[in-house]
């Protein structure tokens, strides 16, 4: 694939460059880390009592701990996410120096909005499901609780729910910007996303219930709607891009 440069750069030269860039990205990750753990290590960021939130409503004492050790892991899964979440410009720079010599102009002009697009949609998979879906899942799992049981979960085990529902939603959220990926680069075209309408929402019904397993069917019917409106937005863009990129293609002929 032609790119902007007229002369390729010798296999040796991009080892080099990609060497310096993964060590950017690692110095970046370090960094952010770091600093996440003295964030959290000091008490600035209480991640446990903001993670809890969804859930003290339904409980009548804290949250119990049955290692000495639990505290510590969340507290570095969460300076691992942190860091990784404030490194991400970086490693976004990173990958689009290095890739960006090998891409076509049309090409160009679409990778950094869907990067862009991409961590906005991340955080919006993640807030709905921090907001919405998980005290639903958790009013609806509590509402089978008796009253000769005390319910008493453990912080690991409840902040691993909270993070895998929270991840997963911003993965799905992902959908439009992958569509529009494939659509910039010829594999996927908006007609053939239009013809699948049907096998869509089977697929976002089947979808809602891998990811929000044992939730009542209010959360489930909603998740649904959420992902079935994400492909059709999905399908405007796909149509958007497959005309400006067929436009670009003719000038670039003519």
């Amino acid at each position: 694939m032609s790119g902007s440069h007229t002369t390729e750069m010798p296999f040796l030269e991009h080892l080099e460059e990609l060497r310096w860039r993964l060590f950017r990205v690692a110095v970046a990750l370090a960094i952010g880390i770091g600093g996440s753990f003295a964030l959290i290590f000091s008490k600035q960021i209480d991640v446990v009592a903001l993670l809890s939130q969804p859930i003290r409503p339904f409980l009548k004492g804290p949250l119990i701990v049955t290692h000495p050790g639990d505290l510590f892991d969340i507290a570095m899964d969460a300076a691992i996410t942190l860091g990784i979440i404030f490194a991400s410009p970086v490693i976004a720079w990173q990958i689009w120096g290095f890739l960006s010599p090998a891409l076509y102009t049309h090409e160009k002009k679409v990778v950094i909005p869907s990067l862009v697009g991409a961590a906005v949609l991340f955080l919006m998979g993640m807030a709905l499901a921090f907001e919405y879906v998980v005290p639903v899942t958790l009013g609806f799992f509590m509402s089978f609780q008796s009253e000769a049981v005390q319910v008493m979960p453990t912080v690991d085990k409840y902040v691993g729910f909270i993070l895998s529902m929270c991840l997963a939603f911003g993965a799905v959220f992902e959908l439009p910007v992958l569509i529009a990926l494939l659509t910039a680069l010829g594999i996927v075209k908006p007609a053939f996303l239009a013809k699948f309408r049907r096998h869509a929402v089977v697929g976002c019904l089947i979808a809602a219930a891998f990811i929000t397993p044992g939730s009542d069917p209010t959360s489930l019917v909603v998740l649904t709607i959420a992902l079935y409106g994400l492909y059709e937005v999905s399908i405007t863009l796909s149509k958007l891009i497959f005309r400006r990129r067929e436009r670009s293609l003719a000038a670039e002929v003519a």
